[in-house]
């Protein structure tokens, strides 16, 4: 595959380019509001419009205009400005302020805001909203409260946080906006810095209004504009600079406030009817609340329209003016409707009402006493009442900012329930939960066992927790009554491909197999809409980007054949009534003609949901939910497996240096996991967890462990001993493994010792077992059968006769099924992969023999004088290795012939081998022809060395040798990058060793000698000082003439610059042989330090490799292999017999059988998870962590018994006001002629304790 790099600068755009050249296209779409008419402010005596410019700005006046016969004396922004392009807009970099620079636009009042939001979203990168609080109030130089700054600080912002949430603030550095900014840059400042969710503040100020706003303006926009705050420590009209972007809204006034107001009231209803999620994919639109802190008369208005919206809001009691009223307002006023519905005919209604406007009428006459119009104001108070359930008051000078965000919870569910009849709380507070990804509120309020979940109630949220990335509420769904049987069908699980995000690169390998499809079809996806479309909205809800519309499972199965190859087969293609063998071509042809159709799989339940969302989030590099989903998949070894050769095959393409490095380091965790059940089922039971590694899958398309760890390049899998126990247990087949090898060599040179006691056999089974050995080779039985797993697939006679078993298997066993003890130890001991490799290295050896014997001893001249009769030999065996290697290529492995000459050729050593059969056959042919003799005993004398390499592929298996042959691999690759330096070394002291030496030498080869040869002989010592230094000359017939040296001749050796030479011998000298000597010995040091702690664990691969080799291959050694050949030409061409070795390793289990090795597979994997968690538990981390959670909680409770305190001294002071008033009623009534003095009651018993208690 490709780097997907191409579609990634296509998003991009030229990124190269200049960020002018991307934005552009900004003074076309958003204009800025420009005074036309002066219209006369009479306070400033005439100097000053009414929108707060000169006189001498203005293009006319309108003093002299008439509508009608009345005289325009109001100023109208839509009347008397007009929109022109933009000239403000681009990065604003603060001068001082170590941040990243903010984005701002001039924009008009009367901008669309789905262009706006458009821009913030898509253009200037700011993340999704899954809230947006916006701050209103406390303009000017209002003082703001201290407690209100703690619920800005520790209350608002922590939950911005928290829940993903954008805060609109006013943007300036002056009251509340201020508070905001600073609270938002405290967090940032205490955050840690790989926190996911960042605060996003975004400042909407009016234009005129800024201070300093000339450094902005730039019609071709600033990238950046230098920004300066003066007096930071006061309040100024200057631009927040905690603020992540700024909406500069220009109504056309200049000095001027309010004039945003109508765009963030628009900008807000916009936003709340969008939905959340990657491409709008959530559950719920994104909430919007209004958060009013204080404020003025002004604000009432701006209030009442956005309840008419229905946009909830959160008002905070005691925090000034306009806060104070509302919550007043609601607390006092009587219960009693005062909608329309309310009879008017009756006099106590109306009595009743004008009683509430009287008190209403009083209370704003307290709150803003400077206000003329209060009937008008009354009546928005009134208003707002109407809509009272919309708002939602929080005392937080008594509640404190701790659960500040489960209040923005309940104010937001509260109006969600008065905007829709049909809401169900529980669900829309669950929907606000997983939109914020609060899990700790859902477990708390939402899932405490109070109330009963339905499947249907969590079906969408389940989707938006996938699609959004939110594991925690995947698992609390999963626990809480959502079967995922039901849920995931295969047409949920194509919409949740079609929903993963644009910039990941699964979605750019997704497309691409798309677009490879549809190109028959003749619709070509469009995937740069982004470069023509500058501001182009997000799609709505579930559909995704239009060429995400026809995306299939099929481009799904193709994209994992791609990442794990030919290790199993392709997914889903039963699913798609695909045969397997099809090539791609024609399969893309039967999908386009299915898809055409009436697709009936989609709605068919996934067959193993488990394992196919474990894909689809190891595809998109997601750590927790793929961890999440393997923990509840089956098979886990083989599913960790497949998860790390995914993530590797994906690091590979990926070019993102930080997603590749968190691809490789999921990976490892997966490979680590994989080794950690599989250590888990060893220690349990070593023959099942060998069934395990062989054992056929038909969730991962057939693969095996074995395989896929081969595949993965899983060294650490394989490190295990319990693998490689299984694979001594093949390498030395029915034998024990404690055989010495001078036995089987001696029992390879003299094979009658086979039926002594040389070498211990494994017991052979007896008659009335038999049928019980076969089925215990074919499964090895679940229930104890200790049948080796090398019987299982240890020749193809064996799995012939099992093959006619299966056929009848009420019937007798073959005739052959019990052979005599004589052929049956025979074949136990010639088919066992350890004889055979014993013999191909004796044989090899004997090769080479043969070999170097001809070469130096019997290497005829060309026909008819040679070959010889031994040359001949080597002939034929070498025709034998061809004919071998020719078997490896194309009859084991794939299905496809591509395939396995892919595969074979991707072998370091295969290549070595086709190297040497190549340039045996090139000497060969060269000595035939006596003008080409000499050449091809050449050839043939490198190919000796060739084959000789060869020996150390062979050596390999061995302990102490395996090691050390990876180590020396390494170091090749160190001596290389020594050789670079070197040669340049070389190069630069040749050349001017030459030229000092020589005036004049065109002869080539000696020009080559001096230059490489001559310097490169130096390093070793070999310096010939009698031709460089002038005082050892040694005189010889020489010439300085050019014709005479141009027709051979010895030029002279120049003297003039003989000190110089001297010089650049000793730096060269110094140089190479101090150090880059060093310098390589340091490499290789280096090297040796790094592999050698892991070289086990290469051998053990390497390993794994050469018994897979060997086992496959006949048990005859070249060039008795021809035999074998012969009789395995026969077997297929005319008998029709399937090679069973060509699957290595692979046993299929069926029914029950399976089913219990998966269901103890679980169990070992609950085991570690178990032991897993209860070390994490006990880890120090965890415990401080809990140790503070119980020191908050304590300290939680210390605040409200400090609470309860000074409740209780209120209580005491208040009873003993009341005791001194009864007192002082019971002595006048006591002194009073109207009662008879009498004996006062005695005081209870109790009372001093109670006191005391009290106290």
């Amino acid at each position: 595959m490709e780097e997907p790099q191409t579609r990634r600068d296509g998003e991009v755009g030229n990124a190269a380019g200049s960020k002018e050249n991307d934005q552009s296209w900004i003074p076309n779409v958003f204009k800025k509001r420009v005074c036309t008419t002066f219209v006369e402010d009479s306070i400033s005596n005439g100097a000053l419009c009414q929108c707060g410019g000169e006189r001498e700005a203005h293009d006319s006046v309108a003093t002299g205009d008439y509508f009608g016969e009345a005289i325009v004396t109001q100023w109208d922004s839509r009347q008397h400005s007009s929109e022109c392009p933009t000239d403000a807009y681009g990065e604003l970099e603060f001068a001082g302020a170590a941040r990243k620079h903010s984005h701002f636009l001039r924009l008009s009042c009367d901008t669309s805001p789905e262009t706006v939001y458009t821009l913030m979203t898509a253009r200037w990168g700011l993340p999704l909203p899954n809230l947006v609080v916006s701050v209103v109030g406390g303009e000017g130089n209002e003082k703001v409260k201290t407690w209100v700054r703690d619920v800005l600080r520790n209350g608002l912002v922590r939950a911005a946080q928290s829940t993903g949430a954008w805060i609109l603030t006013g943007g300036l550095r002056e009251g509340l906006g201020r508070c905001v900014g600073e609270a938002v840059r405290d967090h940032g400042a205490a955050a840690p810095a790989v926190s996911k969710n960042k605060v996003i503040a975004v400042g909407l100020a009016p234009w005129g209004l800024v201070h300093n706003r000339k450094k902005l303006v730039n019609a071709q926009g600033s990238f950046p504009a230098r920004y300066y705050v003066q007096n930071t420590s006061r309040d100024s009209y200057c631009l927040d600079n905690n603020c992540q972007a700024f909406l500069l809204v220009d109504d056309g006034t200049i000095g001027r406030r309010g004039g945003e107001t109508v765009f963030r009231g628009r900008l807000e209803d916009y936003i709340s009817h969008q939905r959340t999620g990657i491409w709008g994919s959530g559950s719920i639109e994104i909430p919007v609340l209004c958060m009013l802190i204080s404020g003025d008369a002004n604000m009432l208005e701006r209030l009442d329209v956005s309840l008419g919206k229905a946009t909830p809001w959160l008002v905070l009691a005691g925090s000034g003016s306009a806060a104070d009223f509302i919550s007043e307002l609601l607390d006092n006023l009587s219960s009693v409707s005062l909608t329309s519905t309310s009879p008017p005919a009756e006099e106590g209604a109306e009595g009743l009402i004008a009683s509430l406007r009287d008190m209403v009428r009083d209370k704003l006459q307290r709150y803003f006493p400077a206000e003329i119009e209060l009937e008008k104001l009354v009546d928005r108070a009134l208003s707002i009442y109407q809509k009272r359930e919309f708002i939602t008051v929080f005392h937080g000078e008594q509640e404190g900012s701790d659960d500040f965000d489960i209040v923005l919870l309940k104010a937001l569910v509260r109006a969600s329930k008065r905007v829709s009849s049909e809401a169900n709380e529980c669900t829309d507070e669950l929907k606000l939960a997983v939109a914020w990804n609060r899990v700790d509120i859902a477990k708390t309020e939402l899932f405490n066992g109070d109330i009963q979940w339905k499947y249907e109630d969590l079906e969408d949220s389940m989707t938006d927790a996938l699609i959004n990335n939110k594991p925690q509420f995947v698992r609390l769904f999963c626990e809480n009554g959502l079967n995922i049987l039901n849920y995931l069908t295969y047409r949920r699980l194509e919409g949740l491909y079609r929903s993963l995000s644009d910039s990941s690169l699964a979605y750019v390998l997704l497309q691409r197999r798309l677009s490879e499809r549809l190109v028959l079809t003749g619709s070509q996806p469009n995937l740069h809409a982004a470069e023509t479309a500058p501001l182009k909205s997000r799609k709505s809800a579930r559909t995704g980007p239009p060429s995400a519309r026809e995306l299939n499972l099929f481009e799904v199965s193709r994209l994992l054949w791609d990442l794990l190859g030919d290790v199993c087969q392709p997914f889903y293609y039963k699913t798609l009534d695909l045969n397997p063998s099809t090539s791609t071509r024609k399969a893309l042809r039967q999908v386009n003609k299915m898809l055409l159709g009436e697709c009936k799989y989609r709605d068919q339940r996934c067959l193993s949901p488990w394992a196919a969302l474990f894909i689809w989030a190891v595809l998109q590099n997601r750590c927790e939910m793929a961890v999440y989903f393997w923990e509840m998949a089956g098979e886990s070894v083989l599913s960790a497996l497949g998860g790390c050769k995914m993530l590797r095959e994906l690091s590979k393409l990926e070019s993102e240096t930080e997603s590749k490095l968190a691809m490789k380091e999921l990976a490892q965790k997966f490979e680590d996991l994989a080794h950690d059940v599989f250590g888990e089922c060893y220690q349990s039971s070593e023959s099942r967890s060998f069934t395990l590694l062989i054992r056929k899958s038909p969730v991962w398309g057939g693969a095996t462990c074995l395989q896929m760890a081969t595949a993965a390049d899983a060294r650490k899998f394989f490190s295990h001993d319990g693998v490689q126990s299984l694979l001594s247990q093949i390498w030395w087949g029915d034998m024990e493994r404690s055989t010495e090898v001078w036995k089987l060599l001696l029992t390879f040179f003299m094979p009658p010792l086979l039926y002594s006691d040389l070498i211990s056999f494994k017991a052979l089974e007896e008659d009335d077992n038999s049928v019980e050995v076969y089925h215990g080779r074919d499964t090895d039985s679940l229930d104890g059968n200790d049948a080796t797993v090398y019987s299982l697939v240890q020749t193809e006679e064996e799995a012939e006769e099992f093959r006619s078993l299966k056929e009848n298997p009420k019937g007798s066993l073959p005739s052959n099924s019990k052979r005599p003890f004589i052929v049956s130890r025979w074949r136990q001991f010639w088919f066992s992969p350890v004889t055979s490799f014993l013999g191909n290295v004796l044989m090899y050896f004997l090769f080479l023999y043969l070999f170097a014997y001809v070469l130096l001893v019997d290497f005829k001249p060309p026909p008819p004088d040679g070959p010889s009769t031994l040359e001949v030999v080597l002939y034929f065996w070498v025709f034998t290795f061809v004919c071998e290697e020719i078997r490896q290529t194309f009859f084991v492995g794939s299905t496809f012939v591509l395939q396995r000459m892919r595969s074979y050729i991707e072998d370091v050593w295969n290549k070595c081998d086709l190297t040497a059969i190549t340039l045996f056959i090139l000497a060969v042919c060269c000595r035939m022809f006596p003008w080409s003799y000499l050449v091809g005993r050449a050839v043939m004398a490198i190919d000796f060395m060739v084959f000789t390499l060869r020996l150390i592929h062979i050596f390999a298996v061995h302990k102490q040798l395996g090691p050390k042959i990876i180590i020396v691999g390494k170091m090749m690759k160190d001596v290389f990058f020594f050789l670079f330096f070197l040669a340049v070394w070389l190069l630069a002291y040749g050349v001017a060793n030459q030229a000092l030496l020589y005036a004049y030498d065109p002869r080539p080869d000696w020009i080559f000698r001096r230059v490489f040869y001559r310097p490169y002989l130096h390093i070793f010592g070999q310096i010939p000082i009698h031709e460089m230094d002038a005082d050892k000359l040694v005189e010889i017939p020489c010439t300085n003439n050019a014709t005479l040296v141009e027709a051979g001749a010895e030029p002279c050796m120049s003297t003039y610059a003989n000190w110089l030479v001297v010089i650049l011998l000793a730096i060269y000298l110094l140089f190479t042989n101090i150090v880059l000597v060093n310098l390589l010995i340091a490499m290789f040091s280096h090297t040796f330090s790094k592999v050698q702690e892991h070289s086990d664990t290469y051998w053990k691969f390497q390993r794994y490799n050469l018994i897979k080799e060997y086992h496959s291959r006949p048990c005859l050694a070249p060039p008795f292999i021809i035999i074998s050949h012969l009789h395995l030409f026969i077997k297929r061409c005319f008998r029709q017999i399937p090679s069973v070795k060509s699957k290595h390793f692979v046993l299929e289990l069926l029914g029950k059988k399976a089913s219990c090795l998966d269901a103890w597979e679980a169990i070992q994997k609950e085991n570690l998870l178990s032991a897993q968690n209860k070390r994490k538990r006990e880890s120090d981390t965890v415990r401080i962590k809990s140790t503070s959670v119980k020191v908050d909680s304590v300290l939680k409770q210390m605040t409200e018994l400090r609470d309860h305190d000074r409740r209780l001294r209120l209580l005491e002071t208040k009873l003993e006001y009341c005791c001194s008033a009864l007192s002082w009623m019971t002595d006048a009534l006591s002194q009073s002629p109207l009662m008879k003095a009498g004996r006062l009651p005695s005081a209870p018993q109790r009372s001093d304790s109670v006191c005391k208690q009290t106290t």
